[in-house]
């Protein structure tokens, strides 16, 4: 059985459903694993893609993502919303 290897980095994104994702928390080894055990308390989807953080990691602290990732983020965003059984705002009848 292969050992899940505790993350490098981790990064935080915020959205309040009004304008575009920004980097609320973010940092490396002990840091990173403090923001994974805290999204894990608060049942925040926890979502593991290299590349993806590597590009976030370039974003200063209170940052909106950028355009360019903006379709990638909304599926993220979008998972989340279903496994939690949410519907966004404006698609609520």
């Amino acid at each position: 059985m292969t050992e899940k290897l505790p993350p490098t980095t981790a990064i935080a994104l915020e959205y309040d459903g009004k304008s575009a994702p920004h980097v609320s928390a973010k940092g490396s080894l002990e840091l990173a694993e403090q923001i994974i055990k805290i999204a894990e308390q608060h049942d925040i989807l926890v979502h593991e893609d290299k590349e993806l953080t590597a590009l976030l990691a370039e974003l200063e602290l209170g940052e909106q993502i950028p355009e360019s990732l903006y379709v990638t983020i909304a599926k993220i965003i979008a998972f989340a919303y279903m496994l939690n059984g949410k519907v966004p705002q404006k698609t609520q009848r």
